[in-house]
C-alpha cells in the first residue's frame, strides 16, 4: 500500500488509468490527460485494448507513459455479445493492474460503466478513485438501441448508480453531464470537475487547400468522425440527397472521414440514394491526409440528430473543425451551441430539409463562411482550450488526493449568456 501523498505536484506518485472503449494513444483525450499528468510528475500507467491497425504492441512506453494493452473483440450478436467483450474486459484489466502494482490514484473512463470494480479493488489497497464520464451510458443505452426503459436500461443505471458511489471525484465533459453527476448521481458539487475534451492544435494546423479533392466541383463537405447508429450519418446522406433533388445543387462534392459500426450501412445508404458519384467514404485515415481535407472543405457537417445522449454530449467533430477554421452545419442541440457558438449554423432536431438548405446557404456566402471559421478558431484557442482543461484535471487530481483545490471545480471558464462550456 502506497503512503498519503501530500507534495503539491505528482512527484513520487502513481496513477492507473482504465480505458476500455479505444486503444491508447489513439484516444486523444486520455491521451492528453496522460501528458498532462506526467508534465505534473505524475508516473502514469494506462490498461487499454490493443488497436487493430495501431497501438498493436502488448506492452509500450510511449514519451514516458507506460501502456499496458489486452486483446478485446467487438461485441456483435447483441447483449451476449457485449457480456463475453466486457467480461473479457475485466478479467485483463484485472490481471494487467496486479502487474502494474500499488498507486495513489485510479482513473477509470466509460463506457462502460463497469470499471468502478477494478477500481474498487485498488481503492482497497490505498488508491483513490477518479470516474472520467466519457459517456452517459442510460443515455447512450437509448439512444443506439431504441429498446426503452426495459430491463437492460435498469441494469445499466444501476451500474451507473455504483460507480458514481464508489468514486471520490468525477470529471464531467461538459456543465451538462457535470449536472447529471450532481442530481443523478449524488455527487458534491466541489467533487465534479469540468475538464473538456479539446482538439490537439499540433494535430490540426491548416495547410493549402487543393482544389483537385473537389473533384471537379465548386464546393467541398466534410464529415469526420465516428459512424455509428447515434451519429447520424444517416441524417447527412439524406439531407445531401435533398440537397441534389429539392435544391438542384449538383456542384458540391461530399467526403465522409471515419469508421464505425454502422459504416457498412452507410455506404449502402449512399448506393440507395444514388449518391456514389458525388459521395466518397475514406474510412479512417491518417491525420496528414484528414488535414489536408478539412483545408479544402467548404463547409463541415455535424448531422448528430437530436437524442437522449446527442443534446447533452460534446462531439468530438465540431471542436476539431473549429480547430481548422471551417464553418459548420449542425442540428440545433444543447451543447452543440455551448461548443462552437456562432462558428456553427443550427437546422432544426432532425430537420434534413432545413440542414440542405444551410448547406446551401453557406456554400453561396463565402464571407460569411470566412467569418464562422475564425470565430471556431478563437474559441478554440481561448475558452474551450485545452490549456483551461488541464488547469482543472490537476485541480480534480489534488481534491482526489485530499489537497486543496486551486480552481472551481465547474472549471476556469464560462461563455455566453447562461450557456455552459
Amino acid at each position: 500500500m502506497l503512503g498519503n501523498a501530500t507534495s503539491g505536484d505528482g512527484s513520487n506518485r502513481r496513477a492507473l488509468i482504465l480505458v476500455e472503449n479505444l486503444s491508447v494513444p489513439f484516444d486523444r483525450r486520455v491521451w492528453q490527460e496522460c501528458t498532462t499528468l506526467r508534465d505534473a510528475g505524475w508516473t502514469v500507467h494506462v490498461i487499454c485494448p490493443r488497436g487493430e491497425k495501431r497501438d498493436t504492441e502488448p506492452e509500450a512506453v510511449i514519451d514516458g507513459v507506460r501502456i499496458h494493452r489486452y486483446p478485446l473483440r467487438a461485441a456483435t450478436g447483441g447483449p451476449a455479445g457485449y457480456l463475453r467483450e466486457y467480461g473479457s474486459a475485466l478479467w485483463h484489466t484485472a490481471r494487467l493492474a496486479r502487474k502494474v502494482g500499488p498507486v495513489h490514484v485510479v482513473h477509470a473512463c466509460n463506457p462502460p460503466d463497469l470499471l468502478f470494480l477494478s477500481a474498487r479493488w485498488l481503492k482497497r489497497r490505498g488508491a483513490r478513485f477518479v470516474f472520467d464520464q466519457h459517456d452517459l451510458v442510460p443515455e447512450l443505452y437509448l439512444s443506439r438501441f431504441g429498446r426503452g426503459e426495459d430491463l437492460l436500461y435498469r441494469a445499466v443505471c444501476a451500474l451507473e448508480r455504483r460507480t458514481y458511489r464508489a468514486a471520490d471525484v468525477v470529471l464531467a465533459t461538459n456543465e451538462s453531464y457535470r449536472d447529471v453527476a450532481m442530481s443523478r448521481g449524488g455527487q458534491r458539487p466541489e467533487d465534479v470537475f469540468v475538464v473538456r475534451s479539446a482538439p490537439a492544435v499540433d494535430r490540426f494546423q491548416p495547410v493549402p487547400p487543393e482544389p483537385e479533392l473537389k473533384r471537379g466541383k465548386t464546393h467541398l463537405l466534410c464529415y469526420l468522425g465516428v459512424m455509428g447508429p447515434q451519429d447520424g450519418v444517416d441524417y447527412a446522406l439524406r439531407a445531401l440527397a435533398k440537397l441534389r433533388d429539392e435544391f438542384k445543387r449538383t456542384d458540391w462534392h461530399a467526403v465522409f472521414v471515419g469508421a464505425g459500426d454502422a459504416f457498412d450501412a452507410m455506404v449502402e445508404l449512399s448506393q440507395r440514394l444514388g449518391l456514389s458519384e458525388q459521395v466518397q467514404f475514406t474510412g479512417r485515415i491518417p491525420d496528414a491526409e484528414l488535414v489536408r481535407y478539412l483545408s479544402t472543405a467548404d463547409v463541415c457537417l455535424s448531422p448528430d440528430p437530436r437524442n437522449p445522449l446527442n443534446d447533452v454530449s460534446t462531439m468530438n467533430k465540431v471542436l476539431e473543425y473549429m480547430a481548422m477554421g471551417r464553418p459548420i452545419v449542425s442540428f440545433d442541440l444543447k451543447e452543440a451551441r455551448v461548443s462552437a457558438g456562432e462558428a456553427a449554423v443550427y437546422a432544426p432536431a432532425n430537420d434534413e430539409a432545413e440542414f440542405a438548405a444551410l448547406i446551401t446557404l453557406l456554400m453561396d456566402d463565402p464571407e460569411k463562411r470566412a467569418r464562422m471559421g475564425k470565430i471556431g478558431q478563437e474559441r478554440i484557442s481561448g475558452p474551450l482550450s485545452w490549456r483551461n482543461s488541464q488547469a482543472s484535471l490537476l485541480a480534480a487530481y489534488a481534491r482526489a488526493c485530499g489537497e486543496r483545490t486551486p480552481v472551481s471545480a465547474g472549471g476556469p471558464v464560462r461563455t455566453g449568456k447562461r450557456r455552459r462550456s
